[in-house]
C-alpha cells in the first residue's frame, strides 16, 4: 500500500485550490507576454508620427495598419484576463474564470506572434527591399512556432502520464 502512495502523481488539492494555483501561474505568464506586447505596441504607435512614415509605399502602410490592429487586439487579449478576474471575483466561479483567462491568453499569444511577424516584415521591407525578406520572416515565425507551441505540445505529449 505504501508503494502505491509513492507512485501516485498529481496534487492533493480541491478544485478551488487548483484554480487558485493555476490563476497565480497564469498571471505570472501573462506578465511576461503583456510586457512584450505593450512595448511593441507602444513603438508601433509612434511610427505614424515619424517623418519616414510619409515615405512609405502603399504596401508598407497597409502592413503597418494591419500590424497596429494586431498589436491592439493582442494587447486586449492579454489584458482581458485581468478584467475578467476583476469582474467575476467573489462569484465562486474561479475554475471557469481560469479556463477563460487561459483561452484569452492563448489567443493573445497567437496575436502577439502575428504582431511580431508583421512588425518584422515591415521593418525588413523598409530596411531592405531584398527578395529574401519573406523567407527570413517565415523562418522567424517558424522558430516562434517551435518555441511557443510545438516544443511545449511535444513535451506535454511525451511526459504526460495517461
Amino acid at each position: 500500500m505504501v508503494q502505491a502512495a509513492e507512485r501516485r502523481t498529481g496534487r492533493n488539492e480541491t478544485e478551488d485550490e487548483r484554480a487558485d494555483r493555476m490563476w497565480v501561474e497564469l498571471i505570472q505568464e501573462i506578465r511576461v507576454a503583456q510586457m512584450g506586447v505593450q512595448i511593441l505596441f507602444g513603438f508601433l504607435l509612434t511610427v505614424v508620427f515619424t517623418p519616414k512614415y510619409a515615405d512609405l509605399g502603399d504596401t508598407e502602410k497597409t502592413i503597418y495598419i494591419v500590424t497596429v490592429v494586431l498589436g491592439a487586439t493582442a494587447t486586449g487579449a492579454l489584458i482581458g484576463p485581468v478584467s475578467l478576474h476583476r469582474l467575476v471575483s467573489g462569484r465562486r466561479i474561479k475554475p471557469r474564470a481560469v479556463q477563460w483567462a487561459a483561452r484569452l491568453t492563448f489567443v493573445g499569444l497567437v496575436l502577439l506572434l502575428a504582431t511580431t511577424a508583421a512588425s518584422l516584415l515591415l521593418i525588413l521591407r523598409v530596411a531592405t527591399h531584398d527578395p529574401y525578406v519573406p523567407w527570413l520572416v517565415s523562418a522567424v515565425v517558424a522558430w516562434y512556432l517551435v518555441c511557443w507551441f510545438l516544443l511545449p505540445l511535444w513535451i506535454r505529449r511525451r511526459y504526460t502520464t495517461r
